[in-house]
C-alpha cells in the first residue's frame, strides 16, 4: 500500500461558522464549494498552497457537544500537523495564532520547528517547518531525541527565513 500523504481530515465542531472563520482567517484555508445540495452543517476547506481536493472537512454537531476526551479519558487523535514552506511563514503564523489566542506552545524537535495551536473547540493542531535534507547535520538529527524551546529568530538566522523546508524529505529534491 503506497500511502504518500494525508489527503484530508474531518473534524466534528460545535459551531460551523465559527470554525470556518478560524481556519480561514487564522490559518488561511479557503472554503471549497462541494457540500452536497440540501446537506447542512458541513464545510470543506483547502489549505492555501494545497493540491488536494480539500484538506479539511468540518461537520457541525451543535453547541451542546462536550470537549473531546481524547488523551485524557479516551483514546483518540491528539493532533494533525500541517507543513509550511518557510520559517518566515512559520513566524507569521505564530503571530496570527497568538493574536487569535490560539497559540498554545512551540517546540524545536531538531529536524522540525513547530507551533502548537488550538481551534475554537479545543482541538489541537501543529504547524511545522521541516529542515531540508541537504541542511540536516548531526546536531539537528541528535536533537530529534528531545523537545527544545523554539527560537524562531535563531532558526531564521541559521537556515534563512525564505529557505524552503522539507526539500528531499516531504518534497522531492
Amino acid at each position: 500500500m503506497g500511502i504518500h500523504r494525508l489527503n484530508h481530515a474531518v473534524l466534528y465542531v460545535r459551531d460551523l461558522d465559527r470554525s470556518v472563520a478560524f481556519y480561514r482567517d487564522v490559518l488561511g484555508f479557503r472554503p471549497v464549494p462541494m457540500t452536497p445540495d440540501g446537506f447542512r452543517g458541513a464545510a470543506f476547506l483547502q489549505a492555501a498552497d494545497s493540491t488536494n481536493d480539500h484538506d479539511l472537512g468540518l461537520f457541525e454537531i451543535g453547541s451542546a457537544a462536550g470537549p473531546s476526551p481524547a488523551g485524557r479519558s479516551a483514546v483518540g487523535l491528539y493532533h494533525l500537523a500541517w507543513e509550511l514552506d518557510t520559517l518566515d511563514e512559520l513566524a507569521a503564523t505564530a503571530e496570527r495564532l497568538a493574536a487569535a489566542n490560539a497559540l498554545v506552545g512551540t517546540s524545536d524537535h531538531g529536524t522540525t520547528k513547530s507551533l502548537y495551536g488550538r481551534d475554537p473547540d479545543g482541538l489541537e493542531f501543529e504547524i511545522v517547518w521541516i529542515v531540508p535534507a541537504d541542511l540536516l547535520d548531526d546536531a539537528a538529527l541528535a536533537a530529534r531525541k528531545r523537545i527544545g524551546r523554539l527560537d524562531l529568530d535563531r532558526e531564521r538566522a541559521r537556515y534563512g527565513g525564505q529557505t524552503r523546508g522539507g526539500l528531499g524529505i516531504s518534497i522531492p529534491a
